[in-house]
């Protein structure tokens, strides 16, 4: 996988959600707004990020935990959470 930093036309992770959550907000078309919104963004990022992440590392959970910056029991609740730990 490369690395944003070393390919030429990447833009940094922010555009990407910004414009998914442009298209997301144009989609809702005058409906009703959501609710919770922010709860709901951070688990549609933190999912797959937990899953890549450990995914990258083998299953290590150890050196998961270390480079997401987070305690081994936190990642081990998370990956419970989102049932990622099986």
């Amino acid at each position: 996988m490369p690395n944003p930093d070393e390919t030429d036309n990447a833009e940094p992770l922010s555009h990407y959600v910004g414009n998914s959550l442009d298209r997301y907000l144009e989609s809702l078309n005058g409906g009703a707004p959501p609710t919770d919104m922010y709860r709901m963004v951070l688990e549609q990022v933190e999912k797959p990020l937990l899953a890549r992440v450990l995914e990258y590392n083998r299953g290590n959970q150890s050196k998961t935990a270390a480079m997401l910056g987070i305690n081994r029991g936190t990642l081990r609740k998370k990956l419970r959470s989102y049932d990622l730990d099986g």
